[in-house]
């Protein structure tokens, strides 16, 4: 794998994450108490032998480079080995911003010409799953195909998401519909791209367009060899609110599939919070936990049944949290009761409020295709009242105040602090 240089897009806006996104680029969204959805890619890359990683960034890119930082918890230190951030060439004209996945590698052609690679791996920076991509290269390479990408089966249904492929029975691509409404096939682009260099030189000089899904892989496979490299481990896409949420779930289910410990995902502690100088996690006698991940720092008094808990919560006496992600150093007062909350970091919950109550099918009138099956989003740095109910599908916009609420009931699908 010393020949294969990557290149990890990360700029994504990740706007059907809402608030969660608000501040944050998609692949710095919290995941699983302790990680960043970023962090499975990374550590896949690590996993897989590779030696250089080129991150390219763009959207609200500051917590990410401070958390990946010169990528010293995956590795890639030394005098061979290294993790370069890659932000866009921007000058005088918005049009300097990456405009689609192939503009962004082909501002950066410089930045490969670095290296001696015989192929470029490109990866996305925000799905949960686990690939040795050396196997995928290797399988490249006995094809001798020009490009080949990881692919898997999915739901008929979702298909209208992806890209799909039909393929020979020598995992050929004889055909591409990239998104289509009515779909031949199912089998799926991941977005993980392995390209000889020459040839993606090549196609960035030869296809003007931005992005290999829509432009340059519907033109390379009437002339040259582009292989489907099958794919059947765990794999989520976690663009939405309710795929962020049972992504994390998936974390308490046995069969599921997701297991961080056996991926050997890493991340990195020495960022804001400094989780491996936390104390240890109390939980005393008046709690009562089931099925749930708590991670270090933690003061658990009241009940956690099914949930996934980040550093530094604190969860009071008589408070019940249930089928909840609750992130870092928020506080849940006692009698506070969440059902199927996501709570981003130092969300506040006072004392005896209720969040998630209601009618789980009346979706969010503002956002109706970001939520609509039952969650109640808190943003950042909000505080939920003393006593106050807020109902399902609900979204509370970062850093609201007890100000910012005109009721002590917050119907089904209703907005807070929304400018």
């Amino acid at each position: 794998m010393k020949k294969t240089l990557a290149m990890l897009l990360a700029g994504g806006v990740g706007s059907r994450l809402n608030i969660l996104a608000h501040a944050r680029a998609k692949p710095a969204v919290p995941f699983g108490g302790m990680y960043r959805i970023i962090d499975f890619t990374l550590s896949n890359a690590k996993n897989s032998g590779i030696i250089n990683v080129g991150v390219l960034t763009q959207y609200k890119p500051l917590s990410l480079m401070e958390h990946i930082g010169g990528g010293e918890p995956w590795d890639f230190m030394g005098r061979m080995r290294g993790a370069k951030i890659l932000p866009p060439r921007t000058g005088e004209k918005d049009s300097d911003w990456y405009k689609g996945t192939a503009d962004a590698i082909r501002q950066n052609a410089d930045y490969i010409r670095n290296f001696d690679a015989d192929q470029v791996l490109i990866l996305s920076g925000d799905h949960i799953y686990y690939m040795d991509y050396s196997e995928m290269v290797a399988f490249h390479k006995a094809r001798n195909a020009d490009l080949t990408i990881a692919m898997m089966r999915v739901p008929w249904d979702q298909t209208h998401h992806f890209g799909i492929a039909t393929t020979d029975a020598r995992d050929r691509i004889t055909a591409w519909e990239e998104k289509p409404k009515q779909a031949k096939n199912n089998l799926a682009s991941m977005g993980v791209y392995v390209f000889n260099t020459d040839f993606l030189f090549h196609c960035l000089r030869a296809i003007p367009e931005h992005d290999f899904g829509k432009h340059v892989i519907t033109e390379v496979i009437k002339t040259h060899t582009v292989c489907a490299f099958p794919f059947s481990g765990y794999w989520r896409d976690v663009g939405t609110l309710y795929a962020y949420w049972d992504a994390n779930m998936d974390l308490l289910r046995p069969d599921s599939g997701l297991d961080i410990s056996r991926w050997n995902v890493y991340t990195n502690l020495e960022e804001e919070g400094r989780s491996g100088d936390r104390p240890p996690t109390r939980i005393l006698k008046s709690a009562n936990v089931q099925n749930s991940f708590i991670a270090q720092g933690c003061v658990i008094e009241g009940e956690v049944r099914n949930c996934v808990v980040s550093p530094g919560v604190h969860i009071g006496k008589g408070a019940a949290v249930h089928d909840s992600v609750i992130m870092h150093d928020s506080v849940i007062e006692s009698g506070a009761t969440l059902s199927f909350v996501i709570a981003d970091k130092l969300s506040h919950f006072r004392n005896n409020c209720k969040v998630g109550a209601g009618d789980r099918t009346t979706p969010n009138r503002r956002f109706p295709d970001h939520l609509s099956e039952g969650l109640t989003v808190v943003g950042k740095l909000a505080t939920v009242p003393a006593k106050v109910t807020i109902g399902c599908n609900c979204l509370i916009h970062p850093q609201s105040t007890e100000t910012s609420y005109t009721t002590d009931f917050v119907k089904d699908g209703e907005t807070i602090g929304f400018n």
